[in-house]
């Protein structure tokens, strides 16, 4: 992945979207269980590296799920077929 397209974000942002505390992020960070880099003495953590850092425990599973940004992905789903994607798109043409 390019360095460009890493998405960072701070800790509280981090919390408010993975449905956890601030003080749970920065256990994570301490315990190096995610990938940051300090920015103006701010930690910018690595998006990818918190999801991976999400789906490895029940309990910050069901706090994405539920508090998090989860709770939110079922009214994401498009229900009108006529603008879903074609699902031939994403057929494996090997």
């Amino acid at each position: 992945m390019p360095a460009d397209s890493i998405i960072r974000v701070s800790v509280s942002e981090a919390a408010r979207l993975f449905g956890v505390s601030t003080l749970t992020i920065r256990r994570a960070l301490q315990q190096k269980e995610v990938t940051y880099v300090v920015v103006q003495n701010r930690y910018k953590i690595s998006f990818e590296s918190l999801v991976k850092w999400s789906q490895r425990t029940i309990t910050a599973k069901n706090k994405l799920a539920n508090r998090g940004i989860g709770q939110f992905v079922e009214s994401w789903k498009i229900k009108n077929t006529l603008y879903s994607p074609n699902p031939k798109m994403f057929e494996n043409k090997s």
